[in-house]
């Protein structure tokens, strides 16, 4: 068969690539190999520039009828004394700072918001979809072998798209290594019923822990704690009775809650990894999402980061196919405008990890005070929320660092809202060759 763009992988990248391709009548083949739903935990903390694009998608609404709105996230800092967690610090996040109608996150769950994107794909005559399928190889540059129902379907694209995650064929075909950044730390994740009270995110923070609580729709709450590296076998051993003990110290109101998991059957071990392809694109072959960037799972970066990277490259070869401009090196587009804003998040994930994983017995209280002096400072807590938003990208100065440190005392006023909104993105930054054209040259 024939089709124009070959996607391989149908999780929320791939489909958001095809429904963007869809959208403007290009016709699109996703090949899934996962039968039904995904047993491994996937990201379900969508950020206000994720919602900014599934706005312009069209799917919005659903989206967010379907998901819990987070408007702040608390830090607390914990310490135990005698015996007992007390609370040394608190400070608030607010993604109100940010002068958008998307001035806030939304928690909802991975498998729905999948289906709300094949749905919407299935709207369009030109989308095509397997699964479950299972990409094999290329028989020659344009031709991907794919195995459905028995038999070995050939697909002919002129576009081809890694979205498989890690361990992409794609990736491999293009001949990219990578080298992946393991840490000292894991994470046990896990859903369960929550008070009707928790409505705002939370990360609860000890001098050898870290848990963070996300509310989900239907009274539930999507949970993530750290454990040292190597440490699953022994804490399972202990039995499920102390990993409840474990949440009901850090966080009393979940008595009665966290009890309600079943057993460490439910129960998932991630084991972040950080990597980052030196290149998206060779010839008609891109990557995009965990294919092209790993980034360590603090706040659902990774699957924001697959969304942006769908949103633009379904944008570039909309416009290439629109204007003619279809030589394979304007691929290269994405990887002028995707790679640095993902460098940005990468090295800022990994700071934010080692933060939290620091076991020095002071760095406690430096957190504290940097989360504090954040808060306080107008210009520090602007950068912060726009940063992790995607909707614009502010670099911290080294002021801004001695700030957090306390080495100077926070600001209280700033420049103007104007001044502020120079920092968030454009549709000339996100699509540029929309505005400049032609080949991407130099890189």
């Amino acid at each position: 068969m024939r089709t124009e763009v070959l996607i391989v992988g149908g999780g929320v990248g791939g489909l958001t690539t095809a429904l963007k391709l869809a959208s403007c009548g290009i016709d699109v083949t996703v090949v899934e190999q996962q039968k039904g739903q995904a047993h491994t935990y996937k990201g379900e903390l969508l950020q206000p520039k994720s919602l900014q694009i599934f706005d312009r998608l069209q799917v919005f609404s659903y989206v967010k009828e379907s998901g819990h709105p987070l408007k702040t996230i608390k830090s607390i800092e914990k310490k135990k004394v005698k015996g007992t967690f007390e609370t040394i610090g608190i400070s608030t996040m607010n993604y109100g700072v940010i002068d958008s109608v998307f001035n806030y996150g939304l928690m909802i769950p991975h498998e729905r918001l999948k289906e709300i994107l094949l749905e919407k794909a299935m709207t369009y005559p030109t989308f095509h979809y397997y699964q479950p399928a299972r990409f094999v190889e290329f028989s020659d540059d344009t031709t991907g072998v794919v195995k459905h129902d028995g038999e070995t379907i050939f697909i002919h694209a002129k576009y081809i798209v890694g979205a498989e995650g890690r361990k992409s064929l794609v990736r491999k075909a293009m001949n990219l290594d990578i080298e992946e950044k393991r840490y000292d730390h894991h994470f046990l994740t896990v859903t369960f019923p929550r008070p009707t009270s928790m409505i705002e995110g939370e990360m609860i923070a000890t001098p050898t822990t870290f848990l963070g609580l996300f509310p989900l729709p239907h009274d539930e709450v999507r949970s993530v704690y750290l454990i040292p590296s190597g440490e699953y076998k022994a804490i399972k051993e202990e039995g499920i009775e102390s990993f409840y003990k474990r949440y009901i110290e850090l966080c009393p109101a979940l008595k009665g809650y966290v009890t309600q998991i079943p057993s460490w059957r439910n129960i998932q071990l991630m084991i972040p990894v950080q990597f980052h392809a030196s290149e998206y694109s060779k010839d008609n072959k891109v990557i995009i999402g965990d294919a092209a960037h790993s980034v360590h799972p603090m706040a659902g970066e990774g699957m924001n980061l697959a969304i942006q990277d769908a949103d633009a490259l379904g944008d570039l070869i909309c416009w290439m196919e629109e204007t003619g401009e279809t030589s394979l090196t304007n691929l290269k587009w994405l990887e002028k405008v995707r790679k640095p804003k993902v460098q940005h998040l990468l090295d800022t994930s990994h700071l934010a990890a080692l933060a939290y994983s620091m076991p020095f017995r002071k760095f406690p209280r430096i957190r504290n005070r940097s989360f504090q002096q954040m808060e306080k400072d107008q210009k520090l807590h602007y950068k912060q929320m726009l940063n992790l938003s995607g909707l614009g990208l502010w670099k911290e100065s080294l002021l801004d660092r001695f700030i957090q440190l306390g080495l100077f005392p926070a600001r209280t006023s700033e420049k103007s809202d104007v001044f502020y909104r120079k920092h968030m993105f454009t549709t000339k930054v996100d699509y540029p060759w929309r505005n400049e054209g032609g080949e991407v040259h130099g890189h």
